[in-house]
């Protein structure tokens, strides 16, 4: 489309140049419906300007552009040449308007042309919803859709179509449509959760390819699809710490727990609760507990038949192949020392009367000797030897299974003399406490419950039942016992620290979670790990996904979620989402520092608000970043409460100093007695119904309280106290009562004047006389009195 303005600089017979127009596709003229690859380079010669003038003047061109746009081009005034002078981008900017001009000299003409900018291969495929995070369950049908992908080309034409395809894998279980970008799992494939809990999938989308600069380019972009397998229902449970053992000793009594066994789901992240049944094998001698997997003795261990049983033990409502064995065996505890039984029983001290010099390998007679040891297979097994002179008697047998006839055999005959023995001693010794000089081990104390000794060796070993957890007690100690067969011993204190091993993931305390979160402030979520030591029990916290996403921050070390910086008001939230909310959820991992490492997610539904403006809460925010604002409010109260506490105390005082009211320092106390005389004391002179002042206590008798009062009258007799009883009791306590005195002022100047008037003729001796009686009559009665 072009416009034509035409500007007359001369008379009528001058006539303005003109623009040649040549129509599209041409490259000179007026640029009419000119249009130009936006891969064309800078400098590039695009379109040569080309006009005439009717009077055959030379003519100059020229270009211009609105103000504000962007200048593309420029043109050599006299050749009209048109160079490229900025980098096009169809995607940015499709067409240009520009202004050309064509003058003589005197006339100016000015054309309006639009420069069409045409498509070039050179924008890849961009891939929308990143990142690509699905989640599938495991019995999720071969074939079957998982995700659609979906990506866009802002080219034109063949270059803005998309294809996909993934990139070779080994051994990938999914497909994906070429066209549509849908998902699938391959045909013959399955997921399986327990095998592997998450996939990873590169998928490439490709556009249809077109020329750039010259030449054909395919542009293509990748994306990796992360494929979370959720669990479900489908794995039999595994017993953990298979071949079982468990023994049953002799000393055991009904109830005793043998062994406990322990299965887990196979369906980790979904498991059902187990619970354990003895299938087989138990002969009605062993129960187990249904919940704990507690194994236990029905009956005592002699009524056994056997020493070894092999119980089978798999959980309820499960097949054969969440079966194990359990095998028991009956143990005889070496607890029963050898024993000698003569005609009459159990019998440790046996005589012999015999002659001098016996023939040698002669049996001594009259001697019923029987050795039995109650223990049972090894155990049972010992050893015989004569105790005393060497090589003058022996005895057979010298090594017994459970039970032997004793024979004592001459070995040498001179050796047997009246003069020199007659008597001697012998003894059976277990094997199991070693031979002379050899050394036996043992454990006590309160920590040696869990563990054994081995006799000879000193091989410390944890009993066959027990379970040691360091998160229930990591530190053990007890005392080893080596003694020799003398009986001497030495003591040695053994510490055990069970060392901590990362077998527990973090646990948040509900896996969903609500928050209110006020802009500006964070929330915090909080997992545990019951792990002992570090790094086990460290939890760090991150996010995994969040809709929309970008939006906040975690701290890894504390769980404190906060917003973005650039989130500080409702307007930026509701903006953000498409369903102008305020509430996201978020979901979070918290995995421990352990190896291996354990982790647990938890979706976090985060309800963002603004927090309600009050004036100290507006004014606490507004001098968050100015603290010395807020420290001079702070002193300034103080300054005004210590003000008005000076000033109530001013006051206060004032009012003390000018009253002419005296109150007691201390109280005194009147202890009835319960027989009690009445009195009375009557005044000695003047009037005893007539108070004119009121006594004070002082621990100092000697201070002047009215000296700065005028000189008050001659007093008047106080009334004194009631006497003591008459019957005192010794056990009773001495009370001790303080000096009283007093000085007493006229309360109106009428009474004042007729006091001094009646009070002159009182002298200071019986002024005098008076304190000294009321001072006896008080310490007569300091028994009935205590302040």
């Amino acid at each position: 489309m072009l416009s034509f303005k035409y500007l007359s600089f001369s008379a009528q017979s001058d006539f303005a140049p003109y623009f040649y127009d040549n129509g599209a596709g041409s490259s000179n003229g007026n640029m009419a419906l000119f249009s130009i690859s936006e891969d064309t380079s800078i400098g590039t010669h695009v379109y040569t300007l080309n006009g005439s003038d009717p009077e055959g003047e030379p003519v100059t061109y020229g270009m211009t552009f609105d103000k504000g746009s962007k200048e593309y081009f420029s043109v050599e005034p006299k050749s009209g040449n048109v160079t490229l002078i900025q980098t096009l981008d169809r995607e940015v900017q499709d067409e240009i308007i520009a202004f050309v001009t064509i003058t003589d000299g005197r006339n100016k003409v000015v054309e309006n042309v639009r420069v069409f900018i045409t498509d070039a291969n050179d924008e890849k495929p961009e891939f929308l919803n990143l990142p690509l995070i699905v989640d599938v369950p495991e019995d999720k049908a071969s074939g079957s859709s998982v995700y659609r992908v979906q990506a866009v080309d802002r080219d034109l034409g063949s270059g803005g179509s998309v294809s996909y395809y993934l990139q070779s894998m080994p051994s990938t279980k999914f497909t994906i449509d070429g066209h549509s970008g849908v998902l699938r799992i391959r045909s013959g494939e399955s997921l399986d959760y327990e095998l592997s809990r998450t996939h990873f999938v590169t998928v490439v989308a490709k556009d249809g390819g077109g020329k750039y600069h010259g030449k054909y380019q395919v542009m293509t972009s990748t994306a990796i699809i992360t494929i979370n397998v959720l669990d479900t229902q489908d794995s039999p449970p595994v017993f953990v710490g298979t071949p079982y053992f468990g023994f049953v000793y002799e000393v055991s009594v009904p109830g005793s727990e043998i062994f406990t066994v322990f299965a887990k789901d196979g369906d980790q992240n979904n498991p059902n609760a187990m619970h354990y049944s003895i299938l087989s094998g138990s002969d009605g001698f062993f129960s187990i507990n249904s919940s704990s997997g507690c194994i236990s003795l029905t009956s005592f261990p002699v009524q056994l038949k056997n020493e070894l049983y092999e119980l089978k033990v798999g959980p309820d409502g499960f097949s054969d192949y969440s079966v194990t064995t359990v095998t028991i065996r009956v143990v005889d505890l070496n607890n029963h020392p050898p024993t000698f039984y003569g005609e009459n029983g159990q019998q440790n001290r046996f005589e012999l009367t015999m002659y001098e010099h016996p023939p040698e390998g002669e049996i001594l007679r009259g001697l019923k000797i029987t050795v039995n040891d109650s223990d049972q297979g090894a155990n049972a097994k010992f050893r015989l030897l004569l105790v005393g002179p060497s090589r003058v008697l022996r005895v057979v047998p010298q090594t017994v299974l459970n039970e032997a006839q004793v024979t004592i055999i001459v070995e040498n005959s001179t050796a047997i003399d009246y003069e020199k023995y007659q008597f001697l001693t012998f003894k059976a010794t277990d094997p199991d406490s070693g031979l002379w000089g050899a050394v036996k081990y043992s454990i006590y104390g309160s920590g040696a419950d869990l563990f054994l000794i081995h006799p000879t060796s000193g091989i410390i070993y944890t009993q066959p039942w027990a379970s040691l957890d360091a998160e229930v007690k990591s530190k053990y100690n007890f005392y080893v016992k080596a003694e020799d067969t003398e009986g001497k011993y030495s003591l040695a204190e053994v510490f055990v620290t069970v060392l901590d091993q990362n077998d527990h993931p973090p646990e948040f305390n509900q896996n969903f979670l609500e928050k209110t979160m006020i802009i500006g402030a964070p929330v915090k979520i909080e997992a545990v790990d019951e792990d002992a030591e570090e790094p086990n029990n460290l939890i760090e916290y991150s996010i995994m996904k969040a809709d929309p996403d970008n939006i906040f921050d975690i701290n890894t070390s504390t769980g404190e979620i906060k917003l973005k910086p650039y989130i500080k008001s409702m307007e930026i939230v509701q903006n953000i989402t498409k369903q102008k909310d305020c509430r996201w959820s978020v979901v979070v991992q918290a995995r421990d520092r352990g190896s291996p490492s354990f982790s647990t997610t938890a979706v976090v539904k985060i309800d963002i608000t603004e927090a309600v403006s009050r004036p100290m809460a507006a004014f606490l925010m507004q001098s968050r970043d100015n603290p010395m604002k807020a420290l001079g409010l702070a002193i300034s109260i103080i300054t005004v409460m210590v003000l008005v506490t000076v000033m109530i105390s001013t006051i206060i005082y004032f009012r003390n100093t000018k009253s002419n009211r005296i109150t007691p320092a201390r109280r005194i106390i009147r202890k009835r007695p319960k027989d009690q005389r009445s009195w009375t004391f009557r005044p000695w002179f003047g009037r005893s119904d007539q108070s004119f002042g009121k006594f004070f206590t002082d621990d100092e008798t000697s201070g002047n309280h009215s000296s700065l009062r005028a000189k008050p009258p001659a007093p008047s007799a106080p009334v004194l106290p009631p006497p003591p009883p008459v019957h005192s009791r010794p056990s009773e306590r001495l009370r001790s009562v303080p000096t009283v005195s007093g000085s007493m002022a006229s309360r109106n100047t009428s009474r004042s004047s007729s006091w001094k008037t009646n009070g002159s003729g009182i002298s200071s001796a019986l002024v005098s006389e008076l304190k000294m009686r009321i001072e006896q009559k008080i310490n007569e009665a300091n028994q009935g009195y205590y302040y």
